[in-house]
C-alpha cells in the first residue's frame, strides 16, 4: 500500500506548519512504514496517510508524487 507522510525535517526544533513536508512511501502496513522512517531518517514524523482509490490517483498527478525507497 502507498502511504503519503507528512513530517517535519528535523525533531529538534519546534513543528511549524509552514515547514512541513510531505514523501509517499510503499510499505505492508503503517506500522512497517513508521519502522522504516524510524530506521532511516531524523523526521519528526506528523501523519501518515493510506492512500488508495480516488485519493492515490489524484496524489499520482501532482509535480510532487515520487516513491522514496530506503
Amino acid at each position: 500500500m502507498i502511504y503519503k507522510v507528512l513530517y517535519q525535517p528535523s525533531r529538534l526544533e519546534n513543528p511549524m506548519r509552514e515547514n512541513t513536508v510531505a514523501l509517499y512511501l510503499e510499505a505492508d502496513s503503517e506500522r512497517a512504514a513508521r519502522k522504516l522512517l524510524e530506521e532511516n531518517t531524523d523526521y519528526n514524523i506528523e501523519l501518515i496517510q493510506p492512500l488508495e482509490g480516488k485519493f492515490l490517483e489524484y496524489e499520482q498527478q501532482s509535480d510532487n508524487y515520487k516513491l522514496t525507497e530506503f
